[in-house]
Parts: C-alpha cells; sequence; structure tokens
C-alpha cells in the first residue's frame, strides 16, 4: 500500500497562513482602492465642473449688473428722476452707475434726437470723463444703435464691434427707453475686449486659463494676454482669429479632438476636448455648450489645464493597484509589512477624498510625501487637485451645499421663512474712490468687504451678494436659527466693532475713516432657489428685502455723520435682548411703502 505524502507543519502552516493573509491583504487593498478610484473620479470631474458653473457664475454677474443697471437707469429716466435736459445732474448719475462695474468702459444716455451724455472710465486711471454731444455733431454709430433700438421693445447685446474713434472693439448693451409705449431715446453700457480680458485674468490660475471666444468658434472675444494682440483689430477685423492667438496651445482648438465629457465625471453640457501644447504636454479644453452657455451676450466661455488634473489621480491608483500585487508576493513577513505600507497611503487618499466629497477643505490634511515613487506621485497629484478645488470654492456657496449633501437633495426648492435680512453701504463711497487706481478701489472694497462678511458667516448668516461696496445678507437660511434677528444684530454690533477698529489703523496712515450704513429688517419671505432652470440662485425675495434696503439708506437723513449707524426695524428691536442698547428714532416714510415705519438705532 502507497504511502500517503506528508507535509511538515511548519513550512504548511506558513504557507496557508502566508497564503490567507496574503488574499486577504489583497481583497482589502482592492477594495480599498476600488472605492478611492471610485470617489477620486468623482472629484476629478466635480472640480472642473464647479470650476467651470464658477466661471460662469462670475462672468454672469457682471452682465447682469451691467443688465439691471440699464433697466433701473431706463425706469429712473421715465420717472424723471433722471433728466437728459440736466446734463450735470446725469453726469453725476453716470458716474455713480460706472464706478459700481470695474469692467464697463463707457455709458451713453441719448435721446431719440441723438442728444447724447457719455461717461468715459479714460485710459486706465479710472478717472472717469463727462462728454455732453448734442444732436448735430452726428455719431453715425449712435445713430444706427437708436434707430435699432427704435424698433426694440426688450434690451439686447450687440455683436461685438471695432470703434474707430476708440481704435478698439466693444460689446454693447442697448437698453431701449420708452415711456407709455413710446420710444423716448436708449441707455448703451459698452464692455471693452480689455475689460472682458481683465475679467478672464482675475478668474484665471496657475493651473487653468480661462478665456472667451465667439459663438462660431473662430474667433477670440477675451483672454489673459489678449492685450498684446489689441493691434490686430480693425473695422473688417474687430476680433482676433484664433490662428493669431497669444495663446499658443488656444490657437491649435480646432486641431484639437473631442472626447466624451462623461469618461471624466463631467456634465455632458460641456463640450471637452483635448490636445498637446508645444512642448507635447497633453492638455484638456472645456467649452460651455448648450443650457451652460450665457443667454444674451454673444460669448462662449471656455478653460484650458493640464490633462493631470482629471488623469493623474487615476493613473497613479492603477499604478498603486500594480505595485501592491507584486509586494504581496515578495514573502510571507515582507507581504504584510508591505502590504500596510501600501495602504497606509490609500487609505489617507481615501479618507482625505471623502473629507473633500463633504466639502471639509479645512480639515482636509495635505498628504505627505512617500519615499515610493508611485505614491509620493498620487499623494502630489492628490495635493494637486484640493489645491485646485480650493481655488474655485470662493464662487461656491459651500453652507448651502452642505446643507444639500446632508438631507440628500440635489437643489433648494423655495419656501416660506422668517428670515433677517441686513444690508450694508459705505457712505459716499463714489466721491472717495475717484482718487483711486483701479487696483487701489479694488484691494479696498475687498479688505471692506473682507472685515464684514467674516461677521456674517461668524453668526450663521449667508452672504447672498456683493454690490459694488455693499453687501446683502440674510439670517435663518439656509440653517434655521431660533432668533435670527438676534445673530443679525450681533453681526451688525460686529460689524461697527470692526469698522471703527480699521478706522483707527487708518487713521495711523493718514487717510480719512470709512462711514457705514448697516439696515436689518425681518419677517416672512421666499427663500430658495430662484432663477431659470438652466440658472439659479439662493436667495430670498420679498418686502423684507425692500425694507432692510431703504433702513440703510435711511441711515444719511438720521445722522450723515456718523462713523457707523445700524438703523433696525420695531419688529426687529422687539425680538432683541436687554443686552442690546436701543435709541429709538421715531416713524419714517421710506421709499416703496404707504405706510410709515417705526425705526429703532442700535447702539454698540
Amino acid at each position: 500500500m502507497a504511502q500517503k505524502r506528508r507535509f511538515h507543519i511548519t513550512p504548511t502552516l506558513t504557507t496557508v497562513i502566508g497564503t490567507f493573509v496574503a488574499v486577504t491583504a489583497a481583497l482589502v487593498l482592492l477594495v480599498q482602492v476600488a472605492t478611492s478610484e471610485k470617489v477620486v473620479r468623482s472629484l476629478g470631474g466635480e472640480l472642473i465642473n464647479v470650476g467651470m458653473d464658477a466661471l460662469e457664475q462670475a462672468f454672469s454677474e457682471q452682465i447682469k449688473a451691467i443688465e439691471e443697471a440699464g433697466a433701473y437707469t431706463e425706469a429712473a429716466l421715465n420717472s424723471g428722476a433722471v433728466l437728459i435736459s440736466k446734463p450735470q445732474e446725469t453726469e453725476e448719475y453716470l458716474f455713480g452707475m460706472l464706478s459700481a462695474m470695474e469692467h464697463v468702459s463707457f455709458v451713453i444716455i441719448a435721446d431719440k434726437d441723438g442728444n447724447s451724455l457719455q461717461v468715459d472710465r479714460g485710459s486706465g486711471d479710472g478717472v472717469l470723463v463727462p462728454n455732453f454731444v448734442p444732436a448735430r455733431q452726428k455719431d453715425p454709430a449712435l445713430a444706427r444703435l437708436i434707430d435699432a433700438s427704435a424698433r426694440q421693445t426688450e434690451a439686447f447685446w450687440t455683436e461685438p464691434q471695432f470703434h474707430n474713434a476708440r481704435q478698439h472693439t466693444y460689446v454693447t448693451h442697448v437698453q431701449p427707453v420708452h415711456d407709455r409705449g413710446v420710444f423716448e431715446g436708449v441707455i448703451i453700457t459698452a464692455m471693452s475686449m480689455h475689460g472682458l480680458s481683465e475679467i478672464t485674468a482675475d478668474i484665471s490660475t496657475e493651473l487653468v486659463t480661462v478665456f472667451m471666444i465667439h459663438p462660431d468658434g473662430g474667433k477670440l472675444v477675451a483672454h489673459p494676454r489678449l492685450p498684446d494682440v489689441f493691434d490686430r483689430l480693425t473695422t473688417v477685423s474687430p476680433l482676433v482669429d484664433l490662428e493669431h492667438s497669444p495663446d499658443a496651445f488656444l490657437a491649435t482648438l480646432q486641431e484639437t479632438k473631442r472626447v466624451r465629457a462623461s469618461r471624466y465625471g463631467i456634465d455632458e453640457g460641456h463640450e471637452l476636448r483635448v490636445g498637446y501644447d508645444a512642448d507635447q504636454q497633453k492638455r484638456f479644453i472645456i467649452l460651455e455648450k448648450g443650457e451652460h452657455a450665457p443667454e444674451s451676450l454673444p460669448v462662449t466661455i471656455g478653460a484650458h489645464f493640464p490633462a493631470e488634473i482629471l488623469e493623474q489621480p487615476l493613473d497613479q491608483l492603477s499604478n498603486s493597484i500594480l505595485i501592491g500585487m507584486a509586494l504581496l508576493g515578495v514573502s510571507l513577513i515582507g507581504a504584510g509589512l508591505l502590504a500596510h505600507r501600501i495602504s497606509l497611503p490609500i487609505r489617507r487618499v481615501a479618507h482625505g477624498a471623502r473629507a473633500v466629497a463633504e466639502l471639509d477643505l479645512e480639515n482636509t490634511q495635505e498628504l505627505p510625501p512617500s519615499r515610493v515613487r508611485e505614491l509620493d506621485d498620487l499623494a502630489s497629484g492628490f495635493n494637486s487637485m484640493v489645491a485646485g478645488l480650493n481655488a474655485f470654492r470662493r464662487y461656491v456657496p459651500r453652507a448651502l451645499v452642505l446643507e444639500l449633501l446632508k438631507e440628500g437633495r440635489a437643489h433648494a426648492p423655495p419656501e416660506e421663512r422668517e428670515v433677517a435680512v441686513l444690508f450694508t453701504d459705505i457712505a459716499g463711497f463714489t466721491s472717495a474712490s475717484e482718487g483711486m487706481s483701479a487696483r487701489d478701489t479694488a484691494e479696498f472694497v475687498n479688505h471692506h468687504l473682507s472685515l464684514l462678511g467674516h461677521e456674517i458667516r461668524s453668526r450663521g448668516g449667508t452672504i447672498d451678494k456683493y454690490i459694488g461696496d455693499s453687501v446683502m445678507a440674510f439670517f435663518g437660511a439656509p440653517h434655521r436659527l431660533e432668533n435670527p434677528a438676534e445673530l443679525a444684530a450681533q453681526a451688525a454690533i460686529g460689524m461697527d466693532v470692526a469698522i471703527r477698529a480699521d478706522n483707527a489703523e487708518r487713521a495711523k496712515r493718514g487717510l480719512a475713516p470709512v462711514r457705514v450704513r448697516i439696515g436689518l429688517h425681518v419677517g416672512p419671505l421666499i427663500v430658495g432657489d430662484i432663477g431659470a432652470p438652466d440658472r439659479v440662485n439662493y436667495t430670498v425675495i420679498g418686502d423684507t428685502v425692500n425694507v432692510a434696503a431703504r433702513l440703510e439708506s435711511l441711515g444719511t437723513e438720521i445722522d450723515d455723520k456718523a462713523e457707523v449707524i445700524i438703523l433696525v426695524s420695531k419688529a426687529v428691536a422687539d425680538l432683541l435682548s436687554s443686552d442690546f442698547k436701543l435709541q429709538p428714532v421715531g416713524k419714517h416714510k421710506v421709499k416703496g411703502k404707504q405706510n410709515e415705519i417705526e425705526v429703532v438705532r442700535l447702539v454698540p
């Protein structure tokens, strides 16, 4: 009888246990990598989606401000608040209108006979230059726009046109003025290619270059380096051909190949193309298309960026799988140690990716370098991705996104809530900014808004929008607050303290103090996503907003010398605790309200 084969216990146990450990470790590693791949792939595409939405939002805010200013000016002309027959008053109005829109080149108000008053920003130094032109000095370009407006009932944007007198190309917003159905004149607001290019320069980053092209795809409208080729602009060629673009890679747009956007987790509404630059480095181009494109202005927003933003995380994860499987077979003891060494960085990536997916960027730690080259590349790619997302997040309403993620919703349908609304404005900002350069004005406004924004966010408020040097914020949405009026009042007091401290520093530098008006009201509002299906803003609408804005304006009448004046409605005052110091200032009539409002001054 044949003797059965026998095994030694040590090698057998070693083999069995080692195989079990190796298989278990391999499975754990593969599951971890698969999870990380899904998260990282999603984040790579989401980074681009969020970035493109932010680009469109930043650009749309500029366009919306122009369109709203045109509509508001038409109403002012019809109501008699602004009269072109009084040039000096109209100049002052246009000064204020132009100073709030830093990328606008000039504004013209003309009557139907051709008499016009225009204010130019000037040759780059921020000086506003008024000029009244009587009808006898006919401007053919203005005459054409007046004729076109007489046949229009709605405002419209023109195609880019080269102005011989200005030797530059402009995109013009035209607002016809009708009074009781009769055409009376036109309001013209122009943005130069230089101004549009400044917008792209402001939005572009070290990795991402933002540009605008004409919808036909063959002409460049705006680019951070477009001023280098302005000498090519003529009446016949008001735009620069892409082949003459100062961006060598963008000049090859027609030679790039279109790829499926969904492959990288990018919205199908975007057009994604791929090509190679002069150094044979792979780059992606993304263009806003379809429902994502601007509705009114004849431009397509785009950006190009290194392929690593989308591909590097996936490539590095694939390399990690191969390295992990190879290390598992080295030896029984070595397999366990190496598997742990490989899985640890991947666990860090997965943990960091989950934190980024929740927009918890403040607590997302930078991945440390590794002696394993592929893992070091993975860490470098992940860190670059987080840095890029950090660059875009200032355009994203983080609190709202987190609330929607928490509730498992993709949108915020409008609903009625009790919300406190706060408005701020700098008194005399227009006059104060006339002596500043555009850069100085921007730095001043950014510093001021940072002070106010900190006080709003620290009390759970939501910044709705910045309107030049003004802030509109609300308390009670998206997070529900037990007493939004009191938190808003605390924020207003905090602003008072911050502004006075800042003014003390300004005084040491020999600068004039900043005087600020603050208005606060509380009441029922409609809050949620407001807008068209393809473009919404999370905002509030209702009479409470109007009252808060009027209270802020009323500050000038109550005390125009105050360093900071905070006016609240009686409804707000009734909700405040005894810790607040209140000074009743009586009932006041405010614009848009039939009944007088009882106003209370909040004192720090």
